[in-house]
């Protein structure tokens, strides 16, 4: 009866093991952990609306770090075009 009992629990445990770590056993648990998260809690909430706060304030900084990009290559571009597109010829007298 003991040897049965182990038997059947050296048989059990990698079987287990095969189950937990395929496809329907990570299904599964992220199903587990999906009906945890149904009700968030007032912290979740309010950290949701903090992050959600930050990135619209990372994307119009975005924004506005583009139209500065834009800006000064414009103007270093027509800075070249003013010149004819070559560099001053350098004083070489010694």
């Amino acid at each position: 009866m003991f040897l049965q009992l182990i038997l059947v629990l050296v048989v059990l445990i990698p079987l287990l093991a095969i189950v937990l770590d395929s496809q329907v056993g990570r299904a599964f648990a992220s199903r587990l952990e999906r009906r945890g998260l149904d009700s968030p809690t007032d912290v979740t909430a309010e950290r949701i609306a903090y992050l959600e706060g930050e990135v619209e304030r990372l994307s119009s900084e975005v924004i506005r770090l583009d139209e500065e990009s834009q800006f000064v290559h414009r103007l270093l571009t027509d800075k070249t075009s003013d010149r004819g597109g070559s560099l001053p010829a350098s004083d070489e007298s010694g």
